[in-house]
């Protein structure tokens, strides 16, 4: 039997890598002669680079950049060559991650995304012509002003100070985006994420996403409204164009992926970039199709498996691939908050998780490597037919 293992990371607790080979190590305990294939995933979040360093012929380059808060963290852009020229991967979370910050320093009122900048300056200078910047697991809310701001769309010093801060932003502070657009003409900026929300709105970047950065009602309310007159303020540098089918305002605010990483995708549409499915370009740059097909079971995972895991995370993502081959998948995650009828909806043929009952997450939590593969062990009994 042919086993694949693509999961991705377990948030706080392991990287995909280290996910995929604590669920080998249990599976060959129960199966040891099944051949597997380690396959780590990201869906543009953290890992994400080091994800498709793993896979892509390619060199990872060294960036110091600025976490959340400025201070100085380490950064890498991953450089691929192809017949299109140079292609940069860049994983926002290395510099606007919720990880990068400890639990009393989550205020995405101040929280900036400068050192994204930092990161997409770097991959110009590399000679890039093509950047695909992954986004997910911020920490920010800021609309991405602070990357605009690094790029020189506007003073630093008044872009970068996070989302409250752009309810007293002027004209004056966007002044540059034409300019840095002109200097990005010829460069195909990809956005690659797992979030399609709009910037503003009761599905936007403060509603739905401010509260698990650290923000009060209150605090996600007085985003909005910052981030909305942002919005305002841009709309009157550079007007929204007309869709000539329609004739309706084609308002970047309004985008699918604008509200991601706390309206990071906001900035990246006002910059010419275009949205795709962050799992999607994984799946696509590790080859996942023609690795799925000789394959006879696919085992994939997350931390927790809920509702935002069915809006194009990697778990769904990995089954809608295999569907199309006939390959059956099942989820070994941290914990699941899905019923069964909807993971089945989702393509799933079955949901194992490392916590059964609330009452053990804290132990899988203190061995999460160990706890896996001890789950991903008992699941080989019921899946492998050497076991039989």
């Amino acid at each position: 039997m042919h086993v694949i293992f693509a999961p991705d990371c377990y948030t706080g607790t392991l990287t995909a890598s280290q996910a995929a080979a604590a669920m080998a190590e249990g599976w060959g305990r129960t199966a040891p002669g099944d051949r597997v294939t380690l396959v780590p995933l990201s869906d543009g979040g953290p890992g994400f680079v080091d994800v498709l360093a793993e896979t892509l012929a390619g060199e990872v380059h060294a960036v110091v950049t600025t976490d959340p808060l400025g201070r100085e963290v380490p950064g890498t852009i991953l450089l691929t060559t192809g017949a299109g020229g140079r292609t940069a991967y860049v994983e926002s979370a290395q510099a606007a991650g919720l990880h990068l910050l400890a639990p009393d320093e989550r205020d995405p009122t101040v929280t900036s995304t400068s050192g994204v900048g930092t990161l997409v300056l770097a991959a110009l200078d590399a000679g890039a012509r093509r950047i695909v910047i992954g986004l997910g697991g911020s920490g920010t809310n800021d609309a991405g002003a602070g990357l605009l701001g690094a790029l020189g769309v506007g003073p630093a010093s008044r872009l970068g100070h996070g989302g409250l801060a752009l309810a007293a932003a002027t004209p004056h502070d966007v002044a540059g985006l034409d300019a840095v657009r002109d200097r990005l003409r010829g460069v195909d900026l990809v956005i690659a994420s797992d979030v399609d929300s709009p910037l503003l709105g009761l599905k936007g970047a403060s509603a739905v996403f401010g509260p698990q950065k650290g923000a009060s009602e209150e605090d996600a309310q007085r985003l909005e409204n910052a981030l909305g007159h942002f919005a305002s303020v841009v709309a009157r540098v550079r007007p929204p164009a007309r869709d000539l089918l329609t004739g309706n305002l084609l308002k970047p605010e309004r985008e699918p992926g604008a509200g991601a990483a706390g309206g990071l995708g906001y900035a990246l549409h006002l910059l010419g970039a275009r949205r795709v499915s962050g799992v999607e370009a994984v799946l696509d740059a590790v080859g996942f199709a023609d690795l799925v097909a000789s394959a006879d079971l696919v085992v994939t995972g997350e931390g927790s498996f809920d509702w935002q895991s069915l809006r194009g995370k990697v778990v769904v993502g990995v089954a809608e691939a295999a569907a199309r081959v006939g390959v059956p998948v099942i989820a070994v995650p941290g914990q699941s908050l899905v019923g069964r009828r909807e993971a089945m909806t989702a393509g799933l043929s079955g949901v194992y998780a490392v916590a059964e009952r609330p009452d053990q997450v804290a132990a899988a939590l203190a061995e999460p490597a160990a706890r896996l593969a001890d789950r991903t062990a008992r699941v080989a009994r019921t899946w492998s037919p050497s076991t039989s």
